[in-house]
């Protein structure tokens, strides 16, 4: 008799996959499953918006719990969840870690230099900084990370390393050094271009390879996450410098959400280093195989997984 499994992420997502392509063709159902996919990959930030929103809309002042400090715990539970169900791989997290860090430091810099404020109180905060704020960082790291595998990504030409860290380094240090000295980020957008702009994302919606100019992706990426802070500010979650209630976020602010997401990426290439090539290539088509036929295989390999471990099991140790 068949051992029945309860599905895991990758068949779900397989299976949503099918149930898509079936019933939508062509163009319209490709672009559909793009944006499918990009929202998945994006879960983690997503998640955390409706919380913001939420939060917001529900949260009482005469509760025990402070609002920061619900937003913490959600933001905690949900990055456990991610790695329980296996939305993100441990080295992967380890790397979403590293951005959280940096991120963190950065807001702790600058609140202290009023760029901007958290108004409201909470438990969870170091240095006026609430303990959430890491993890929007992280959302950011974690979208890279998992958007790189979902769309089977690769970057080609894709410059040196050791250039593209040196290149983040310089980010994220204008981040700081602006402040007292040259404010350097025109030059840090050139050298975005003279870097990647002939830099392909390519990657895979179903079965033919598609690309984006690299800095195109960046600043469309850019854009979201600049929608998502105009959520945080019209929620009062954060305030920036000089901005009035209900006040749309400046537009300047895109731009260094466009050199952060480089940081960001670089960040995530210690651990996606398969995805790049130094090199142009050329994909080719592919036949995106069913969530069958992905099932069988699943089954046959933990099939012959079991057989082997029953037949060590059976004969010992060697």
């Amino acid at each position: 008799m068949k051992h029945q499994r309860p599905p895991t992420t990758r068949r779900l997502e397989r299976a949503l996959g099918d149930f898509v392509r079936t019933r939508m063709q062509g163009g319209f159902g490709e672009l559909l499953m793009f944006f499918l996919k990009q929202g998945w990959a994006a879960l983690f930030g997503v998640l955390f918006i409706i919380a913001l929103i939420g939060t917001k809309l529900v949260w009482q002042d005469d509760w025990p719990l402070e609002r920061y400090d619900g937003l913490f715990i959600f933001a905690v539970t949900t990055q456990i969840a991610m790695l329980y169900f296996k939305l993100e791989t441990w080295d992967e997290a380890r790397v979403i870690l590293l951005f959280h860090l940096t991120g963190t430091a950065m807001e702790l810099f600058k609140i202290r230099m009023g760029s901007w404020s958290y108004p409201e109180p909470g438990y969870f905060v170091l240095g006026g900084v609430p303990m959430f704020s890491g993890f929007m960082y992280a959302s950011i790291g974690s979208y890279i990370a998992r958007v790189i595998r979902i769309f089977q990504m690769r970057f080609a030409p894709y410059p040196p390393l050791w250039v593209t860290f040196l290149f983040g380094a310089a980010i994220y240090v204008n981040f700081f050094a602006h402040h007292y000295t040259v404010d350097i980020r025109l030059g840090l957008f050139a050298a975005s271009l003279i870097l990647f702009l002939r830099t392909r994302i390519w990657f895979y919606v179903a079965g033919t390879p598609r690309w984006m100019p690299m800095p195109v992706a960046a600043f469309l990426c850019a854009f979201v996450v600049w929608i998502a802070e105009n959520v945080g500010t019209m929620t009062g979650t954060w305030i920036y410098a000089g901005q009035s209630d209900m006040q749309m976020v400046s537009f300047a602010k895109m731009g260094s959400w466009y050199l952060l997401l480089w940081v960001a990426f670089v960040t995530v290439t210690l651990v996606s280093r398969s995805a790049l090539s130094r090199t142009a290539v050329n994909p080719v088509a592919t036949p995106s195989p069913s969530a069958t036929e992905v099932l069988d295989k699943e089954d046959t390999k933990e099939g012959a997984s079991h057989d082997e471990n029953r037949i060590s099991a059976h004969h010992g140790p060697r």
